[in-house]
C-alpha cells in the first residue's frame, strides 16, 4: 500500500498536522492501565479506526453458557485456545481494516506479543505492510489494582494477579500515572504529529542576556514521578489529589498548607520530600531539553524551581543534568510561583535585568510569575495543554527551537529541520 499523507487537528488555535497513515498503533497494558481510554483518545486525535479486543470478542464470549466454556472464559480450562481465538479474530479484522483504511489503533493486553516469539511475529505479519508501533502502558501495581477495584467489573475477579514480564519487543513506554492528555503529548510527537511553530512570533525578533529554566516538566519529564509521589502522600493522609492538579508549579509547602491541619504540616513536608526523592529514578529529559540547556553559556543560565534543594538535586542527577551556578529553589524565596520573586532573584544573581531574560516554563503558575517579573516566556506543552499556556510562544518540545549567539546576545530561531 502506498503511504497516504493525512491531516490531524491539533487544537482550536493551531492548523492541522500531518503524519503517515500507513501505521498501526497497538496499545498494550494490563487491566486498569487505561489502555482503552488512551486508545480511544489516539483514534480520535489521529482520525483512525479503533479496534478493541474486548469489543471484537467479549460480547460473543459473554453470550455463551459458562458450562460450555469450562468456567468463566478468563479462567477456563480452555483458556489458551480461547486466547488464541480472540487474538486471531482481532488480527483478521485488523487486516481488513488496514486494507480499506490504511491503518488502525488496536487495544488489547498483548501479553504474549510483548514477550516476543511467534505471537509477536503473527501480529507483525497481520498488520503488514503497515508499520507497527507498540505502546505499552505501565504503572504502579497499587494504582492499577485500585482502578480495577473502583470500576468493579465482574471479569476482573477472574484475572491473574501475576505481574507480566517486562516487554521483550520494542515499545513506547507510557506511564499510567499521567493523564490521558499528558500521555498524548508524549506519544503524538513520536508518531510525527507536532504542534506547529509560529515562525512569525515576536519572540524570534528579541534578544536576551540570560535564560531562566523551570525544572519539572520543562527540563526533566518528572510529571509522572511528581503525581505518583503526591498520590501516595494523599492516600497516606486521606486527602484529595485535586489541589495538586489545580496548583501545579507551586511549592509543596503551599499545597500542604491547603491539604493538612497545622499540626501535621512539618511531618507532611518531610514525607513528601522523602517520597519525591525516592521516586527520582530513571527520569528522562524533556524532548530537546538537554541540547537546548547545554547551548546556553553556563554564566547566562539559571534553574528556578518550586522544589527544594534535595528534590531538585535528585532529579537533576537522575536525568544527567549539571547543576547550574545559579540555582533558585523554594528554600531561597519567601513567596513562590506564581509570585515573581523566584525569577527576580535569579535575574539579580546573574546580574541581568528581568526584561532581558527568557523564561522557559511548562506551568501556568510559572508563566504567571515570569510575566509578573517582566520576562519573556517560552512555554512547553506537555504537563498542561498548550492552549492554557499564556506564553509568548508555545512549543511541544525544546527540539522545535534553538538558541544562537547574536553578537554578545542570545536569540531564538526555528531550526531548518522544523521550518515549513
Amino acid at each position: 500500500m502506498t503511504p497516504v499523507t493525512w491531516y490531524v487537528y491539533c487544537g482550536p488555535m493551531h492548523p492541522p498536522c500531518q503524519m503517515d497513515r500507513s501505521i498501526v498503533i497497538a496499545v498494550a497494558g494490563v487491566a486498569g492501565s487505561g489502555k482503552t481510554t488512551l486508545g480511544r483518545a489516539l483514534a480520535r486525535e489521529l482520525r483512525m479506526p479503533l479496534l478493541d479486543l474486548d469489543a471484537v470478542t467479549t460480547p460473543l464470549l459473554e453470550s455463551l453458557p459458562t458450562v460450555a466454556l469450562g468456567g468463566h472464559w478468563l479462567a477456563s480450562e480452555h483458556g489458551p485456545a480461547i486466547r488464541d481465538g480472540r487474538y486471531a479474530a482481532l488480527r483478521a479484522v485488523t487486516a481488513d481494516v488496514i486494507d480499506s483504511a490504511g491503518g488502525a489503533v488496536l487495544v488489547a493486553p498483548f501479553t504474549a506479543e510483548l514477550r516476543g516469539g511467534e505471537a509477536w511475529h503473527e501480529l507483525v505479519r497481520a498488520v503488514a505492510p503497515a508499520d507497527l508501533r507498540m505502546v505499552h502502558l505501565d504503572g504502579d501495581a497499587q494504582l492499577l489494582a485500585a482502578r480495577r477495584a473502583v470500576r468493579g467489573e465482574e471479569r476482573d475477579r477472574h484475572r491473574s494477579d501475576v505481574a507480566p514480564d517486562p516487554p521483550a519487543v520494542p515499545v513506547i513506554r507510557v506511564d499510567a500515572e499521567l493523564t490521558t492528555a499528558q500521555q498524548l503529548s508524549r506519544l503524538l510527537p513520536l508518531l510525527g504529529v507536532r504542534l506547529p511553530v509560529d515562525e512569525h512570533a515576536a519572540l524570534f525578533d528579541r534578544t536576551f542576556d540570560a535564560v531562566l529554566f523551570d525544572l519539572d516538566g520543562t527540563l526533566i519529564d518528572s510529571t509522572a514521578s511528581v503525581t505518583r509521589s503526591w498520590r501516595r502522600f494523599a492516600e497516606h493522609y486521606g486527602v484529595s489529589m485535586q489541589a495538586l492538579h489545580e496548583n501545579h508549579g507551586q511549592p509543596a509547602r503551599v499545597l500542604i498548607t491547603r491539604l493538612l491541619p497545622e499540626h501535621l504540616r512539618v511531618e507532611g513536608l518531610t514525607r513528601i520530600t522523602d517520597l519525591e526523592i525516592a521516586d527520582a529514578v530513571g527520569l528522562q529529559p524533556v524532548r530537546g531539553a538537554r541540547a537546548f540547556y547545554d547551548s546556553v553559556p553556563a554564566d547566562r543560565r539559571a534553574i528556578v524551581t518550586s522544589g527544594s534543594v534535595p528534590i531538585a538535586t535528585a532529579r537533576l542527577d537522575a536525568a544527567g543534568f549539571l547543576r547550574p551556578d545559579v540555582f533558585v529553589t523554594v528554600d531561597d524565596v519567601t513567596r513562590g510561583k506564581p509570585d515573581p520573586e523566584p525569577f527576580l532573584i535569579a535575574a539579580a544573581r546573574l546580574g541581568v535585568a528581568p526584561a532581558r531574560c527568557l523564561v522557559v516554563e511548562d506551568a501556568v503558575a510559572g508563566i504567571t510569575a515570569a510575566r509578573a517579573a517582566g520576562c519573556a516566556v517560552l512555554g512547553i506543552a506537555g504537563t498542561t495543554d498548550a492552549d492554557a499556556l499564556d506564553a509568548d510562544l508555545v512549543v511541544d518540545g525544546l527540539d522545535r527551537v534553538e538558541l544562537v549567539r547574536d553578537g554578545g546576545m542570545l536569540r531564538l530561531r526555528v531550526p531548518a529541520r522544523v521550518r515549513t
